[in-house]
């Protein structure tokens, strides 16, 4: 059973966001470390990304291939800036720890920084502007938040009162932090976990669970709104910082569904049921089917849906344009993609694949960060 702060009968979810952030109190440290205080690599050429294409993003600054996997990317709302994890040990220079590190790879003028030297322990948050990136890495014996500011280098941690146990989502100023967490007191005996949404000021808590199923969760560009799931009963809600209420589950009493992404634009909710995708529009009450597709991501306003076909012909990530039903194919190759994979007006997706035939002269045999620019 779960307990949902301030909860409101409310049959429209018009302004409902929920998030976890594990209570955490940010400590700036703001030292940079070596790799992050220094002027990011250069990579050679010109500026990339600037028409139509696929470009691969995992590349050394001078286009050496990656001698390690990346994976787990996420791309700015511009498309300008794209954070990803990699093993990879000559990405930037004096790399040598083939341990996971984070990366964050500037498009427009290809320069790539190594953001510290902590390990991750699950996927980077990037904030829309492209200016904080936030990822769970283990810090004694619990995992915590670090947030990395990328113009001056500096990393604030955020000493959570929980155990940050989810990636966390970053609203599109960095100002505001969505993630969850359990109790890390004793041996936590009691079955719990935390919904918290962390701000400049204060922290709120928009639910609470009596199990130990991890949420999942997604905040709005404004920090106003949050999206999530409870783990275990598979029901989402949303819930708005304004009024305190949330609403839901926004799928209906009686289905099952799977907690996808919020808009960055805090209105389209994407969630899956069964073998199909539902776009929920918290303005209006109404959710767009898209059926045999399993929903991946969504662009910030919400027009555009990247999504994997059912079955095993066809190509493995497509892009529907929502407000005209058609499909651009994104990788006709084995690929993956996650949460803000997609940039405004679905320009550009980020996506991995091991596949070796999406660029020409890929023979690292490893998996690889790509981008593709539809205009």
């Amino acid at each position: 059973m779960s307990v949902h702060a301030n909860r409101g009968s409310v049959r429209r979810v018009r302004a409902a966001w929920s998030a976890a952030v594990a209570v955490c109190a940010v400590t700036a440290l703001s030292q940079a470390t070596p790799a992050a205080a220094g002027q990011p690599e250069a990579a050679a050429g010109v500026v990339r990304g600037s028409g139509a294409g696929v470009e691969r993003i995992s590349v050394a600054p001078d286009g050496t291939q990656a001698d390690g996997d990346s994976v787990e990317a996420s791309i700015t709302t511009d498309g300008s800036r794209v954070v990803f994890v990699s093993t990879a040990t000559n990405l930037v220079s004096g790399g040598t720890s083939a341990d996971k590190r984070v990366y964050l790879r500037d498009r427009r003028t290809g320069q790539i920084t190594q953001l510290g030297h902590h390990r991750p322990s699950g996927r980077p948050a990037l904030s829309g502007d492209g200016e904080y990136v936030a990822w769970p890495e283990w810090f004694m014996d619990f995992v915590h938040i670090r947030l990395h500011q990328v113009r001056s280098g500096g990393s604030s941690f955020t000493r959570c009162v929980l155990v940050c146990d989810s990636p966390p989502s970053l609203s599109g100023d960095g100002r505001y932090i969505a993630a969850a967490g359990r109790n890390r007191t004793g041996s936590d005996v009691v079955p719990h976990r935390r919904l918290t949404v962390e701000g400049p000021d204060s922290v709120e808590t928009i639910a609470e669970f009596d199990h130990y199923v991890s949420p999942a969760q997604s905040i709005s560009g404004d920090g106003r709104r949050v999206a999530y799931q409870d783990g275990r009963a598979h029901d989402v809600f949303v819930w708005e910082r304004t009024n305190g209420v949330t609403s839901g589950p926004i799928e209906g009493p009686s289905v099952e569904a799977t907690f996808v992404q919020l808009s960055e634009d805090g209105r389209k909710v994407v969630y899956l049921v069964g073998d199909d995708t539902y776009v929920h529009d918290l303005e209006t009450g109404d959710a767009e089917h898209v059926p045999g597709a399993r929903g991946v991501a969504v662009d910030p306003t919400g027009r555009y849906l990247l999504y994997a076909p059912n079955g095993g012909d066809g190509p493995s990530l497509v892009l529907r344009d929502l407000r005209t039903g058609t499909d651009e194919t994104v990788a006709e190759q084995p690929a993956t993609a996650g949460p803000d994979a997609v940039s405004a007006g679905g320009r550009d997706v980020v996506f991995q694949s091991a596949a070796d035939g999406i660029v020409p002269d890929d023979t690292n045999g490893a998996s690889d960060v790509f981008v593709r620019r539809f205009y």
